[in-house]
């Protein structure tokens, strides 16, 4: 599972749609499909901002640890 997987497997967890996280996160619809879809690139703060509102670490998203606790 690469991260984007991830980032929509935390959405999906809260019952979120696309829709509900462009008017939590700040940016257009399209803009999320496309992350998603795998056709524009995540940026670092994005990044950051996606691992505060959904409480996980960067490390979990990027798969470089199996715990989802950012206290760790």
């Amino acid at each position: 599972m690469d991260y984007l997987d991830k980032l929509i497997k935390l959405r999906e967890e809260k019952g979120l749609t696309q829709k509900d996280l462009t008017e939590i996160y700040g940016c257009n619809q399209s803009n999320i499909s496309k992350i998603e879809r795998k056709e524009r690139k995540l940026n670092i703060e994005q990044l950051i901002a996606l691992c505060r509102f959904y409480s996980v670490s960067a490390d979990y998203v990027l798969g470089l640890s199996d715990f989802t606790d950012i206290r760790r």
